[in-house]
């Protein structure tokens, strides 16, 4: 069939405009700010798309994403250029985290924290809370962020079909509820809470790869199907009542972004833009993806990093709208 360009225009803009309204309002319970909310400490829970990691001691991190570098010729890393979303939300209320504040500009004694880890489930979030509470104690005044779920629904996608997609289902079910729960035990410390959904998997090159190994069934659409079971049971179990949870709809926006090609000038939401067969680590990790180790004419038009995390690009919109849910949520 072929699409006419009036056709392929109006679909373009309806993307658009659906990821327009994504960012604008990716929450239950907008509205108004009731105060001028101002952080006095950012604390972010999850997984590792919420982590940086000074593997170096030096203040200044690697991130599960496209890492900056001083310059083309300069391979040392700049983690505060091409901030992942935390760091973004944190620099809205001036602050930083100890693991991306190099000298000699550094702040001294920062008082943010990131309790995120790599691999994290569900079933880990609260102990992150319990080594926050346990250094100190979430109040009024903190912001908390959480991302996490991602790595339960691929872990519970592995056991298919050993497990029926049923049980899977349960399975998620369960996990996003155990995060909801621990979200409203955030809330009730006083603290506020910048809660993302996680990515619809079915949508990252790991989908697509399994969808091409695997005949016995549609795995890209399995995974979206448990991420959105996920997702939806999350959302179910929090307490919302608008002013002490900010909820970003992060798989929306993936969604738009994936649907309609070069929004937000993303041309290239299949493939990762990191080359792991240019990483020195073992094993391969994108904690060592610079501009210096993409794929050929890989660049920031790239929505994944590897595939499963999102590039520096994609975590800048991300950034952008946090900083814009933690700005219009009525706290």
């Amino acid at each position: 069939m072929t699409v006419n360009s009036r056709d392929k225009r109006r679909r373009v803009l309806g993307g658009a405009a659906a990821l327009a309204a994504t960012l604008l309002v990716a929450a239950c319970g907008g509205g108004q700010q009731t105060t001028n909310f101002k952080a006095t400490r950012v604390v972010a829970f999850g997984d590792e798309s919420s982590l940086i990691v000074d593997t170096r001691n030096d203040a200044n991190g690697s991130k599960y994403s496209v890492n900056a570098t001083v310059s083309a010729t300069d391979p040392t890393l700049a983690c505060g250029v091409s901030p992942i979303w935390v760091q973004s939300v944190a620099a809205l209320y001036g602050l930083v985290f100890p693991q991306c504040n190099p000298p000699p500009n550094g702040a001294v004694a920062p008082v943010s924290r990131i309790r995120a880890a790599f691999g994290a489930r569900a079933a880990d979030l609260g102990a992150q809370i319990d080594a926050q509470q346990a250094e100190s104690p979430l109040a009024s005044g903190d912001l908390v962020t959480v991302m996490i779920g991602a790595n339960d629904v691929i872990a519970e996608y592995q056991q298919y079909p050993v497990q029926s997609e049923a049980q899977l289902i349960a399975n998620v079910e369960a996990e996003g509820a155990e995060v909801g729960r621990q979200v409203n035990r955030l809330a009730d410390t006083g603290a506020k809470v910048l809660l993302s959904s996680i990515v619809d998997i079915g949508f990252t090159p790991f989908a697509a790869a399994e969808r091409t190994a695997h005949a016995d069934t549609d795995r890209a659409a399995l995974l979206s199907r448990l991420s959105t079971r996920y997702n939806a049971s999350l959302r179910a179990t929090i307490v919302n009542d608008g002013r002490r949870i900010g909820l970003i709809l992060l798989d929306e926006m993936v969604s738009a972004i994936v649907k309609f090609p070069g929004l937000q000038g993303f041309t290239n939401s299949i493939d990762p833009v990191c080359d792991l067969t240019k990483s020195t680590l073992t094993p391969p990790s994108i904690l060592d993806c610079t501009a210096l180790t993409l794929i050929t004419n890989g660049s920031g038009a790239y929505f994944w990093a590897d595939d499963q995390h999102l590039s520096a690009s994609a975590q800048n919109l991300f950034g952008s709208v946090a900083i814009q849910r933690a700005q219009n949520n009525p706290f």
